[in-house]
């Protein structure tokens, strides 16, 4: 380790993530774009939504299992090559099939990303895991605010999204050059045998928190991610929306990472679920101002749901090792991917009905996606169910934790 430059090593990982997350936070802002420019209803643009989202998991499994043979720098040099082709074959595309191919090979660069840097981090600042997850995981929410300005401006100033995608090449140019240039560590902390890992993976209490990480990564995820659709007609401005929830959220992972590594983890993803539920609910039924307090309660809520997860896998089920991590995140990503074209043609179908109520277009939008934001109140619902349990039963599962030190 002493020959390895922590700091540089974790700005890569960091400026990484800051294009990770700005690909999700531009694509929402011109979701609507690209349906009138390519004739895409919102069943097709779910479906391209939805490889973002299948390229991730499919990538975190991949280098869940290649991880302890190739290493980290192999992995996100797989993610630079991916996130160059994915973002200028997007640049380039011709309609539905090309953004499809498009699309998958982000999501595979995202992947390949979080595959690469969690572990690495986690080993790295070993005494500090969790922390450190969420410093790291500040980029995420950090990025999209980057992304949900850069979309909202360009779009006001009435630039075209091929030139809102080509923005995000400057990072990645970055955080490609610190890859190339810099040694990356061998795992010292972590179990790092690819067999151990996979026994680890008998614990029932892993499959348990992959379930639950299914509803919070959805939670979290769809509404942001259709938050352009959604909230477009009701009279606040869905990327500010998305710039003050992704704010909040990197406010408080950054300032907020040591508490949480200090408290129960348990707690807080109960807590958070609590918030989630109350959230959505209120976004739901909210309209003009207002749906900002709602969103700025829904960061709160969906704020450590995913660097607490990864971190969670990382102390109650270290024998899973890097394998662990990366499971747990594509399980995620993977049910968001199944979620994001339900989610559209639910959005479509409910717009039908309202319509054939006898609303106007604009009213009938609203409807729509308020009565979608209501479905999605069962997600975190479900979460405060199972964090219940989890947390009725935490005294046993604590004793499964390995103790690290604060900051």
């Amino acid at each position: 380790m002493e020959q390895i430059n922590k700091n540089k090593l974790f700005l890569a990982a960091c400026v990484s993530l800051i294009v990770t997350s700005m690909t999700f936070a531009i694509r929402a802002g011109i979701l609507n774009q690209l349906g009138v420019d390519f004739e895409i209803n919102n069943t097709e643009l779910g479906y391209i939504n939805s490889m973002a989202f299948l390229g991730f998991p499919i990538a975190m499994l991949i280098g869940g299992f290649i991880y302890n043979s190739v290493g980290p720098k192999n992995l996100m040099i797989v993610a630079f090559v991916c996130h160059v082709l994915g973002l200028l074959l997007t640049i380039y595309a011709g309609g539905f099939w090309s953004l499809i191919i498009s699309t998958f090979f982000i999501g595979f660069a995202n992947g390949s990303v979080e595959a690469a840097c969690n572990p690495m981090i986690a080993d790295m600042y070993t005494n500090n895991r969790t922390a450190m997850l969420n410093k790291f995981h500040v980029w995420f929410p950090g990025g999209l605010v980057i992304g949900a300005l850069v979309s909202k401006f360009m779009t006001d100033a009435g630039l075209g999204w091929q030139l809102q995608i080509a923005t995000m090449l400057v990072p990645t140019a970055i955080y490609g050059f610190l890859v190339f240039t810099q040694s990356f560590p061998k795992s010292e902390n972590m179990v790092s045998k690819t067999t151990d890992n996979v026994k680890g993976l008998l614990d029932p209490l892993f499959w348990f928190m992959m379930l639950c990480m299914t509803l919070t990564a959805t939670s979290e995820f769809i509404p942001q991610q259709w938050i352009e659709t959604i909230l477009g007609s009701s009279g606040a401005s869905p990327m500010l929306v998305l710039a003050l929830v992704t704010g909040i959220m990197a406010l408080g992972r950054f300032f907020a990472g040591p508490i949480v590594h200090k408290l129960n983890p348990i707690g807080v993803l109960l807590m958070s679920a609590i918030i989630t539920t109350v959230a959505i609910y209120f976004m739901s039924v909210a309209e003009g101002d207002i749906i900002y307090a709602a969103a700025a309660l829904f960061a709160l809520g969906v704020c450590y749901f995913w660097p607490t997860m990864i971190g969670f896998t990382s102390e109650y089920l270290s024998k899973t090792g890097a394998l662990g991590m990366s499971l747990m995140g594509a399980a995620g990503m993977f049910a968001t991917s199944i979620w994001n074209p339900i989610i559209g043609s639910r959005l479509d179908a409910e717009k039908e009905t309202a319509i054939a109520s006898g609303l106007v277009e604009e009213a009938a939008d609203i409807a729509a996606g308020q009565a979608v934001l209501g479905f999605m109140v069962f997600f975190p619902l479900a979460l405060v169910l199972l964090f219940g349990v989890l947390f009725a039963l935490r005294k046993k599962v604590e004793t499964k934790r390995i103790h690290t030190e604060a900051a």
